[in-house]
């Protein structure tokens, strides 16, 4: 970087310009700060978002796979994976203070980053006061690539130890595809007729896949 002239500096060109002025290469560049022999910081950058598919794979590598990216040493992976703990941590910050649907794009965002990084599936819930409020993300029930194990009354049961008064229904498709099955819509009628029982109401069943995520509830399907 310091070949650059100051004002093509990232570094430079993010505090007179803005972050949004930098290209992606540009802002992880900033992060990652060196290369390594034979590649610059740009290129390894560069190589990097190739290889994770852009940020929203990297935000949901896990970290056997940045370990596998050369020029990526512990210190590097360590920051990264501490940027996006960051904003796992935020956007939870967020959901705790004001009702969850008050920001629907925060919710997808959250479970995105939260379940977007399991090769696995993984069911988890989203329990809410009266208010809608966040009282704790929970990761139940896990499965093979295929298929996972969702049994409601657990479901129930963690629903009345929480006092929640609704939640939000979450899981991912390892396969990458946000596409709600046949499957997930009757898990999702199955879970809400079981949590109607104790007046907890599904708000939604959010189906996560790379980098994106989908609402059945913006679907018609709940």
């Amino acid at each position: 970087m310091k070949d650059l002239p100051p004002e093509q500096r990232p570094r430079e060109k993010l505090l007179s310009r803005g972050p949004a002025a930098l290209a992606d290469g540009e802002l992880l560049a900033l992060l990652l700060r060196t290369g390594y022999r034979g590649r610059g910081v740009f290129a390894l950058a560069a190589q990097v978002l190739d290889e994770c598919g852009g940020f929203a794979g990297l935000l949901n590598a896990p970290p056997e796979r940045l370990a596998a990216i050369k020029g990526l040493g512990p210190a590097k992976r360590s920051e990264l994976l501490a940027v996006v703990e960051i904003a796992r941590r935020a956007l939870a910050q967020q959901l705790q203070a004001a009702p969850v649907f008050d920001h629907p794009g925060r919710v997808k965002d959250y479970l995105a980053l939260q379940l977007g990084r399991h090769e696995h599936e993984v069911f988890a819930v989203l329990f809410l006061d009266s208010q809608h409020r966040l009282l704790r993300l929970e990761e139940l029930f896990r499965g093979t690539l295929a298929q996972t194990s969702v049994h409601p009354r657990e479901v129930v049961r963690r629903a009345l130890q929480l006092n929640a008064a609704a939640v939000v229904l979450s899981h991912n498709h390892p396969s990458g595809v946000a596409e709600p099955s046949r499957a997930d819509e009757f898990l999702t009628q199955t879970l809400k007729a079981a949590l109607a029982l104790v007046d907890v109401r599904v708000l939604d069943h959010i189906v996560v896949g790379q980098g994106q995520a989908v609402s059945m509830a913006e679907r018609g399907l709940l």
